[in-house]
Protein backbone atom coordinates (compact mmCIF):
# COMPACT_ATOMS: atom_id res chain seq x y z
CA UNK A 1 0.00 0.00 0.00
CA UNK A 2 1.64 3.28 -1.18
CA UNK A 3 -1.50 6.01 -0.68
CA UNK A 4 -0.10 6.67 3.41
CA UNK A 5 -2.47 4.63 4.61
CA UNK A 6 -0.89 2.64 7.65
CA UNK A 7 -2.80 -0.95 8.84
CA UNK A 8 -2.40 -1.59 12.77
CA UNK A 9 -3.36 -5.22 14.17
CA UNK A 10 -4.38 -4.42 17.76
CA UNK A 11 -4.16 -7.73 19.13
CA UNK A 12 -4.71 -9.30 22.97
CA UNK A 13 -1.89 -11.07 24.44
CA UNK A 14 -1.92 -15.05 25.39
CA UNK A 15 -4.01 -16.91 27.93
CA UNK A 16 -2.83 -16.42 31.15
CA UNK A 17 -3.67 -18.15 34.36
CA UNK A 18 -5.99 -15.57 35.62
CA UNK A 19 -8.43 -16.05 32.61
CA UNK A 20 -10.25 -19.48 33.86
CA UNK A 21 -11.86 -17.27 36.70
CA UNK A 22 -12.10 -13.98 34.67
CA UNK A 23 -9.90 -12.13 37.47
CA UNK A 24 -8.71 -8.86 36.84
CA UNK A 25 -5.22 -8.69 35.70
CA UNK A 26 -3.82 -5.13 35.30
CA UNK A 27 -0.09 -4.62 36.32
CA UNK A 28 0.72 -8.18 37.66
CA UNK A 29 3.24 -9.38 35.68
CA UNK A 30 1.87 -12.72 34.48
CA UNK A 31 3.21 -15.74 32.27
CA UNK A 32 1.11 -17.11 29.19
CA UNK A 33 0.01 -20.77 30.06
CA UNK A 34 0.47 -23.75 28.15
CA UNK A 35 -2.80 -22.87 25.87
CA UNK A 36 -1.35 -19.09 25.58
CA UNK A 37 1.76 -20.40 24.17
CA UNK A 38 0.12 -22.35 21.79
CA UNK A 39 -2.08 -19.41 20.81
CA UNK A 40 1.12 -17.11 20.28
CA UNK A 41 2.37 -19.71 17.78
CA UNK A 42 -0.63 -19.51 15.81
CA UNK A 43 -0.64 -15.84 15.54
CA UNK A 44 3.27 -16.21 14.43
CA UNK A 45 2.01 -18.64 12.01
CA UNK A 46 -0.82 -15.45 10.59
CA UNK A 47 2.21 -13.03 11.43
CA UNK A 48 4.88 -14.98 8.74
CA UNK A 49 2.53 -14.20 5.68
CA UNK A 50 0.90 -10.69 6.72
CA UNK A 51 3.77 -8.65 5.53
CA UNK A 52 4.53 -6.73 8.93
CA UNK A 53 6.65 -4.00 8.93
CA UNK A 54 6.88 -3.70 12.52
CA UNK A 55 5.70 -5.21 16.27
CA UNK A 56 5.43 -3.34 19.30
CA UNK A 57 4.38 -4.89 22.56
CA UNK A 58 3.26 -3.89 26.34
CA UNK A 59 6.33 -4.08 28.47
CA UNK A 60 4.33 -7.32 30.59
CA UNK A 61 5.67 -10.50 30.39
CA UNK A 62 2.42 -12.12 29.22
CA UNK A 63 2.33 -9.51 26.09
CA UNK A 64 6.50 -10.01 24.88
CA UNK A 65 5.59 -13.95 25.04
CA UNK A 66 2.95 -13.73 22.67
CA UNK A 67 4.86 -11.17 20.55
CA UNK A 68 7.83 -13.08 20.32
CA UNK A 69 7.54 -15.96 18.24
CA UNK A 70 5.88 -13.34 15.59
CA UNK A 71 8.78 -11.24 15.53
CA UNK A 72 11.11 -14.51 15.14
CA UNK A 73 8.67 -16.10 11.94
CA UNK A 74 8.05 -12.27 10.91
CA UNK A 75 12.04 -12.01 11.18
CA UNK A 76 11.44 -8.49 12.74
CA UNK A 77 12.60 -7.69 16.27
CA UNK A 78 10.22 -6.54 18.78
CA UNK A 79 10.23 -2.99 20.35
CA UNK A 80 8.75 -2.54 23.57
CA UNK A 81 6.37 0.67 24.49
CA UNK A 82 5.67 1.17 28.10
CA UNK A 83 2.72 3.27 27.01
CA UNK A 84 0.84 -0.25 25.76
CA UNK A 85 0.55 -1.54 29.29
CA UNK A 86 -2.88 -2.85 30.95
CA UNK A 87 -4.57 -0.23 33.06
CA UNK A 88 -3.64 -0.29 37.12
CA UNK A 89 -6.93 -1.82 38.64
CA UNK A 90 -5.76 -0.75 41.91
CA UNK A 91 -7.93 -2.65 44.72
CA UNK A 92 -9.57 -4.74 42.06
CA UNK A 93 -5.84 -6.50 40.69
CA UNK A 94 -6.88 -10.25 41.12
CA UNK A 95 -10.47 -10.20 42.06
CA UNK A 96 -13.64 -11.17 40.00
CA UNK A 97 -16.53 -9.04 39.72
CA UNK A 98 -18.31 -11.19 42.29
CA UNK A 99 -15.26 -10.43 44.73
CA UNK A 100 -15.68 -6.56 44.08
CA UNK A 101 -18.97 -6.73 44.87
CA UNK A 102 -18.56 -7.77 47.96
CA UNK A 103 -15.24 -5.98 49.03
CA UNK A 104 -17.25 -2.28 47.55
CA UNK A 105 -19.95 -2.70 46.50
CA UNK A 106 -20.93 1.13 45.74
CA UNK A 107 -17.18 1.52 43.10
CA UNK A 108 -18.38 -1.80 41.60
CA UNK A 109 -21.66 -0.52 40.80
CA UNK A 110 -20.69 2.64 39.65
CA UNK A 111 -17.81 1.42 37.40
CA UNK A 112 -21.02 -0.57 35.83
CA UNK A 113 -22.68 1.74 35.07
CA UNK A 114 -19.86 4.10 33.80
CA UNK A 115 -16.29 2.53 33.66
CA UNK A 116 -14.68 5.10 32.27
CA UNK A 117 -15.94 8.00 34.37
CA UNK A 118 -15.38 5.78 37.52
CA UNK A 119 -12.36 3.73 37.77
CA UNK A 120 -11.84 1.05 40.41
CA UNK A 121 -10.45 2.58 43.77
CA UNK A 122 -7.03 2.80 43.55
CA UNK A 123 -6.84 2.08 40.11
CA UNK A 124 -5.66 4.39 36.89
CA UNK A 125 -8.00 6.94 34.88
CA UNK A 126 -9.10 5.44 31.79
CA UNK A 127 -8.29 9.42 30.71
CA UNK A 128 -4.71 8.57 31.18
CA UNK A 129 -4.62 5.47 30.06
CA UNK A 130 -6.10 7.01 26.70
CA UNK A 131 -3.83 9.35 26.58
CA UNK A 132 -0.69 7.65 26.18
CA UNK A 133 -2.28 4.56 24.45
CA UNK A 134 -2.97 7.97 21.84
CA UNK A 135 0.80 9.22 22.10
CA UNK A 136 1.93 5.74 21.03
CA UNK A 137 -0.06 5.08 18.14
CA UNK A 138 0.74 8.80 16.77
CA UNK A 139 4.27 7.97 17.29
CA UNK A 140 3.90 4.37 15.67
CA UNK A 141 1.86 6.25 12.78
CA UNK A 142 4.68 8.83 12.32
CA UNK A 143 7.33 5.81 11.93
CA UNK A 144 5.52 3.92 9.73
CA UNK A 145 4.52 5.59 6.69
CA UNK A 146 2.23 2.61 4.58
CA UNK A 147 3.12 0.31 7.59
CA UNK A 148 1.55 -3.06 8.63
CA UNK A 149 2.08 -3.31 12.13
CA UNK A 150 1.53 -5.35 14.52
CA UNK A 151 0.58 -4.36 18.56
CA UNK A 152 0.29 -6.37 21.30
CA UNK A 153 -1.33 -5.18 24.94
CA UNK A 154 -4.52 -5.94 26.89
CA UNK A 155 -8.01 -6.63 26.90
CA UNK A 156 -9.36 -3.28 28.80
CA UNK A 157 -6.38 -0.70 27.18
CA UNK A 158 -7.28 -1.86 23.61
CA UNK A 159 -11.18 -1.63 24.24
CA UNK A 160 -11.08 2.14 25.30
CA UNK A 161 -8.46 2.78 22.56
CA UNK A 162 -10.33 1.20 19.74
CA UNK A 163 -13.86 2.48 21.23
CA UNK A 164 -11.89 6.66 21.11
CA UNK A 165 -10.31 5.43 17.46
CA UNK A 166 -13.21 4.85 15.75
CA UNK A 167 -15.79 7.66 17.16
CA UNK A 168 -18.04 5.09 19.97
CA UNK A 169 -18.36 6.73 23.33
CA UNK A 170 -15.48 4.99 25.64
CA UNK A 171 -17.72 5.16 28.44
CA UNK A 172 -19.62 2.16 26.47
CA UNK A 173 -16.58 -0.23 26.15
CA UNK A 174 -17.74 -2.82 27.65
CA UNK A 175 -20.88 -2.77 25.99
CA UNK A 176 -19.84 -1.82 23.06
CA UNK A 177 -16.80 -4.56 22.60
CA UNK A 178 -17.58 -6.69 25.75
CA UNK A 179 -14.89 -9.27 24.82
CA UNK A 180 -11.52 -9.96 23.13
CA UNK A 181 -10.62 -12.88 22.60
CA UNK A 182 -6.88 -14.04 22.99
CA UNK A 183 -4.63 -13.60 20.19
CA UNK A 184 -7.25 -11.32 18.32
CA UNK A 185 -8.58 -7.68 18.80
CA UNK A 186 -8.50 -4.99 15.74
CA UNK A 187 -7.97 -4.11 12.72
CA UNK A 188 -7.83 -0.64 11.98
CA UNK A 189 -6.52 1.85 9.52
CA UNK A 190 -5.39 5.06 9.66
CA UNK A 191 -5.73 6.83 6.26
CA UNK A 192 -3.60 9.48 4.49
CA UNK A 193 -5.60 12.27 6.54
CA UNK A 194 -5.79 10.83 9.34
CA UNK A 195 -9.20 9.44 9.73
CA UNK A 196 -9.30 5.74 12.04
CA UNK A 197 -11.74 3.22 10.30
CA UNK A 198 -12.51 -0.34 12.14
CA UNK A 199 -11.85 -3.27 9.38
CA UNK A 200 -12.46 -6.48 11.69
CA UNK A 201 -12.93 -6.58 14.89
CA UNK A 202 -12.16 -10.20 16.83
CA UNK A 203 -10.99 -11.62 13.74
CA UNK A 204 -8.95 -15.15 14.13
CA UNK A 205 -5.67 -14.61 12.81
CA UNK A 206 -3.70 -17.87 12.00
CA UNK A 207 -1.93 -18.85 9.05
CA UNK A 208 -4.59 -19.43 7.11
CA UNK A 209 -7.17 -16.25 7.30
CA UNK A 210 -7.33 -12.86 5.95
CA UNK A 211 -4.01 -10.89 6.24
CA UNK A 212 -5.75 -7.44 5.31
CA UNK A 213 -4.02 -6.77 2.19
Amino acid sequence: MSDGAVTVFLVRHGETASHAENRYLGRTDARLTETGQLQAAELAGWSSRARLTAIVSSTLRRARETANPSATLAGLAVRLDERLVELDFGEAEGLTAAEMRAKFPQDRAAFEVDPFGNPLPGGENPVDALDRGRAALDDLVRAQPNGRVLVVTHSTFLRILVCALVGLDPSRYRDALPKVRNVSGAVVRRDAVGRWGLLAWNPPLTRTTDIWA
